[in-house]
């Protein structure tokens, strides 16, 4: 079987592909630079040269805040780029996993987000991805959707690495206490994804490391565990003043995956554990 991987370049493209690159699998990972998603004929090109069964679409333009002064990015990568695959794996018969994000929601709800609930994106970046999940809803029967949260990986740029840095750097930082998610680790999202692909079972799924905590709650386990002395000061998103709104609550209940029997993501503190011991031995 021939799976194409784009995005391959990211947190979790890399990880999706070491997943997939197993057995008899045939795996083609695309970064952006081998493939622009943007550009329909290209991908037309690319799809019907390599003829794969599966493709998983990781690339995406998560630049937040930037999305509300430039959306262009944004719509072009998660809107266009994503139809363009459906409408490229519908003329090729190929089933299509498109990555999706909490962001689809406002946040506002008191209990955790199912799978059923309406999506209400409060941002021009949760507006771009929910209308990417539109299209390929709409032009793709065979698809998976899978909505995560809070990733975080060993490659690349992401929330823990980024506090863990400024932990190190400086005596005291300030993170936001009143948003509240699921922390998702990269190579347990991919592992869930190939496990989900095997059901057959098309449709959207929430796929999130079990549990939930705060920015604040997640920087301040990460210190700990990581042993660094930092005194954490808890904040209002209103006090970051972040461009972009976010949602206060991107609690994401896997329900579809739970009554098709699939195993829940481990607990985010033990997927923490094991990124930061990803990151020793990234550091030898």
């Amino acid at each position: 079987m021939k799976v194409v991987v784009t995005g391959a370049g990211g947190q979790l493209g890399r990880e999706v592909s070491a997943v997939f690159s197993v057995g008899e699998v045939e795996l083609v990972p695309l970064t952006s630079a081998d493939l622009d998603i943007t550009d329909a004929r290209t991908v037309m090109a690319r799809l019907q040269a390599e003829q794969p069964a599966l493709v998983i679409n990781a690339a995406a333009y998560t630049a937040v805040d930037a999305c509300e002064d430039d959306p262009a990015p944004a719509w072009g990568v998660n809107a266009a780029g994503a139809w363009h695959l459906a409408l490229a794996c519908r003329e090729l018969g190929t089933t299509l996993v498109h990555m999706s994000t909490d962001y689809v929601f406002d946040g506002t709800l008191s209990r955790p987000y199912t799978e059923f609930d309406a999506t209400a994106p409060a941002s021009v970046y949760g507006r771009t991805k929910d209308a990417g999940e539109q299209l390929v809803r709409d032009t793709l029967d065979r698809h998976y959707i899978v909505r995560t949260s809070w990733l975080h990986g060993r490659h690349g740029g992401n929330f823990l690495s980024t506090m863990l840095r400024l932990g190190r750097e400086r005596d005291q930082v300030s993170v936001v206490n009143d948003q509240r998610g699921c922390p998702t680790f990269a190579d347990d999202l991919a592992q869930s994804i190939a496990e989900l692909v095997g059901t057959g079972a098309y449709g959207t799924y929430h796929r999130t490391g079990s549990g939930s905590c705060t920015w604040f709650e997640f920087a301040r386990a990460a210190f700990d565990r990581a042993d660094i002395a930092v005194q954490v000061l808890p904040i209002t998103t209103e006090q970051f003043g972040a461009p972009a709104p976010r949602p206060a609550n991107s609690v994401l209940e896997n329900t579809k995956a739970n009554l098709l029997g699939l195993d829940s993501l481990r607990p985010w503190e033990e997927g923490l554990d094991r990124f930061l011991a990803q990151l020793e031995d990234q550091r030898g």
